[in-house]
């Protein structure tokens, strides 16, 4: 079952990340010192910023990841998409950096030194980097972990990071000298475009935005299925971390008796939540079809 199994592998994800990282700084760190790269250093300086990002979401996720209390009765969920806009001011802070760094390599070039050595170092960041988003793809499938997704996108920039910095220092070696900063720059807009977009995600998680088109549509589909039921209205959906928030009114008929109509909810929550297999909070009120307005056109017609 997806929730049963989501602490693990969010937190499986956030460990292989970190030891992954880890190891990248200590290459990225050998290689910028060894060669005086521009863009190794954006790599590193990349690579620092995603192991704190990476070390905060870890703590978050397990905050997130607490089962509802007293105080937080809806769980503690929110705390992912806070994860989510934290890591994105990194990752623009990253962006800005690289880019100012590149610049001045722009208005006063280096010649490469070791050039050999952060080819190599590169390729090894390279295979770390699949590692990481490998196993991030694979987690976000299971949970779709808001932090997960944050993390991924930042990690597939990497990935081209990496790449680049890979080409740049290839081309410097072979005398084009402006190839280093202008690829600095060049992976420093993809990471603040990048950023954006994992704001905007983690706002929309914060702002309880509705769930996809899509899936309410399946939700009335179910709920519409049942023989018991005559239709739905007033749905109201969110999301918050690994769980997913329904509220709804039923339209059942009106001399139904009331120990039914109980059981009528309680069939209709466990078709819904057996169709998306994941861990979901389902509030129903019970309607009596005849004090049921119908507008012009009404969720129950679908």
């Amino acid at each position: 079952m997806k929730h049963r199994s989501y602490e693990f592998w969010v937190r499986t994800a956030s460990l292989v990340t970190i030891m992954m990282v880890s190891l990248m700084i200590a290459a990225k760190s050998w290689a910028w010192l060894a060669s005086g790269s521009a863009s190794m250093l954006g790599s590193l300086t990349d690579s620092l910023m995603d192991i704190t990002a990476s070390l905060m979401s870890f703590l978050v996720l397990g905050y997130a990841l607490r089962p509802a209390d007293d105080d937080h009765r809806f769980g503690h969920g929110k705390a992912e998409a806070l994860a989510g806009l934290a890591q994105a001011a990194f990752i623009a802070g990253s962006g800005c950096f690289l880019a100012f760094h590149g610049i001045e390599r722009l208005i006063n070039p280096v010649t490469l030194k070791h050039s050999s050595l952060g080819i190599w170092v590169s390729l090894f960041a390279i295979v770390c980097t699949l590692v990481v988003v490998f196993v991030q793809t694979k987690v976000i499938n299971h949970t779709e972990s808001i932090a997960i997704k944050a993390d991924s996108i930042h990690y597939k920039g990497d990935l081209i990071l990496n790449l680049a910095v890979l080409i740049a220092i290839l081309l410097a070696k072979y005398g084009m000298t402006y190839a280093d900063p202008l690829f600095a720059i060049g992976v420093a807009v993809y990471l603040l475009y990048n950023s954006w977009d994992i704001a905007r995600d983690s706002a929309d998680h914060l702002m309880d935005k509705e769930l996809p088109d899509e899936e309410k549509a399946e939700i009335l589909s179910i709920v519409n299925s049942h023989k018991e039921v005559f239709g739905a209205h007033d749905i109201r959906t969110r999301q918050g971390g690994k769980i997913k928030f329904i509220q709804m009114h039923l339209e059942l008929e009106d001399n139904l008796p009331l120990i039914r109509a109980h059981q009528v909810a309680d069939e209709v929550e466990a078709m819904i939540k057996a169709y998306f297999d994941c861990e979901m909070d389902i509030l129903m009120h019970l309607d009596p079809l005849s004090v049921v307005k119908k507008p012009p056109y009404s969720e129950s017609q679908n």
